[in-house]
C-alpha cells in the first residue's frame, strides 16, 4: 500500500480548501448550551462568593449527585473544595459573560413587571421575547444566524399549529 492512502485516513492530516491554504478539520464538534448540566471533570467558575472561594474562581466538577435536584463537588484551584453546590452557583468559563448579562434581563424584567404591577396594567413579554431573540451575546447566535428565515418561520407556524 502506498503512504498516501493512510494519510487521507489520518484525522490530523490537513485538509486542502480550493485555494490551496490548509485548515484543521473540526471533527464532531458540539457546541454546548448554558443550560446543559455539568460533567464530571468540567472547568466551572462560581458566579457567587462562597465561604473561601470569591466569585469568578475556577475549580473542576468533581462529584455529581442527585436526581430531582442535581448537586456538585467542584475542587476550586484555590485548594477549597466545595460540595452541595447548585447549578445557578457555576457557569462555564466560555458563558461567564452571557451568565451575568441574562441575570441582568431577568432583573429587569422582573422591574418592569413590578412597576407594571404597581401602575395596575399588566407586563407584556413581547418586547422581552424581541429582545432576548436578537440578543448578540447569545452563545448560540451564530448558528442560529445560518438558519434561512423562511425556515424558522415555518416551524414556528409548525409549533403554532400542533398548540405549542
Amino acid at each position: 500500500m502506498r503512504s498516501g492512502t493512510h494519510q487521507a485516513l489520518d484525522s490530523q492530516s490537513p485538509v486542502l480548501d480550493d485555494s490551496g491554504l490548509s485548515h484543521a478539520m473540526p471533527l464532531f464538534t458540539k457546541t454546548v448550551e448554558p443550560e446543559t448540566p455539568f460533567k464530571k471533570n468540567e472547568i466551572v467558575k462560581s458566579t457567587i462568593d462562597l465561604p473561601g472561594v470569591p466569585q469568578g474562581t475556577v475549580g473542576k466538577v468533581k462529584v455529581i449527585n442527585g436526581f430531582t435536584w442535581t448537586r456538585y463537588w467542584v475542587f476550586f484551584d484555590n485548594g477549597v473544595d466545595m460540595g452541595q453546590l447548585d447549578a445557578n452557583d457555576l457557569v462555564r468559563p466560555q458563558h461567564w459573560d452571557y451568565f451575568f448579562e441574562q441575570k441582568e434581563l431577568a432583573a429587569e424584567r422582573a422591574l418592569a413587571a413590578a412597576e407594571a404591577a404597581a401602575n395596575g396594567t399588566e407586563a407584556t413579554d413581547a418586547g422581552a421575547g424581541a429582545a432576548a431573540a436578537a440578543d448578540p451575546n447569545d452563545p448560540l447566535a451564530r448558528i442560529r444566524a445560518l438558519v434561512p428565515l423562511h425556515l424558522l418561520e415555518r416551524s414556528a407556524a409548525a409549533r403554532a399549529r400542533m398548540g405549542g
